[in-house]
């Protein structure tokens, strides 16, 4: 048997142990309630991996995913106002497809925050309750957001895996 072929140098682990890394409180603009900790934001294809707790009586606008989304519920309760009879609590996975369109919401009788992990391909686009535009979501506006937020407060750096940005000058690479 032969070894493969490594295409690229791999010298080092690429890791974050959460237990060592900040977590930011309310750290969503317009959305109190909702503490962040960034693993890995990957902007340029689209990835998203997050910590995220979510305090009693959060919810989060209506969304529409450009892409898919795995969720899971590490300890608490949450639920989707479309399936209020489909509670997600820990221990919980769940796959969303893209396209798909639902309101996140944490009880207001929760005792605790409900924390979650989630691994977001794309985007979020965000509605208001009458379906108006609100925004988009995506690894470079949560960059941005946390960017701003460690400046305002004052706050320790964020450390988290983001890949480096594609060199667009690099020849194109002629195998024969």
């Amino acid at each position: 048997m032969t070894t493969p072929n490594q295409v690229f140098e791999h010298h080092e682990l690429l890791y974050v142990n959460s237990k060592n890394q900040p977590v930011y409180e309310d750290a969503m603009p317009g959305v109190p309630g909702i503490d962040v900790q960034p693993l890995f934001l990957d902007p340029h294809n689209g990835v998203w991996v997050l910590k995220v707790w979510f305090h009693p009586g959060v919810t989060l606008p209506r969304h529409y995913h450009t892409g898919t989304v795995h969720l899971f519920t590490i300890s608490g309760h949450w639920e989707y106002k479309e399936y209020p009879n489909d509670p997600q609590t820990d221990g919980c996975y769940l796959y969303e497809p893209g396209g798909s369109i639902h309101q996140f919401t944490t009880p207001a009788t929760n005792t605790g925050p409900t924390e979650t992990l989630m691994v977001v391909h794309g985007a979020n686009v965000n509605f208001d309750d009458d379906g108006n535009y609100l925004g988009i979501m995506d690894a470079s506006d949560i960059m941005i957001m946390l960017d701003n937020l460690i400046r305002e407060r004052g706050l320790e750096p964020a450390n988290y895996i983001t890949p480096p940005q594609p060199d667009h000058n690099a020849r194109v690479r002629n195998v024969k």
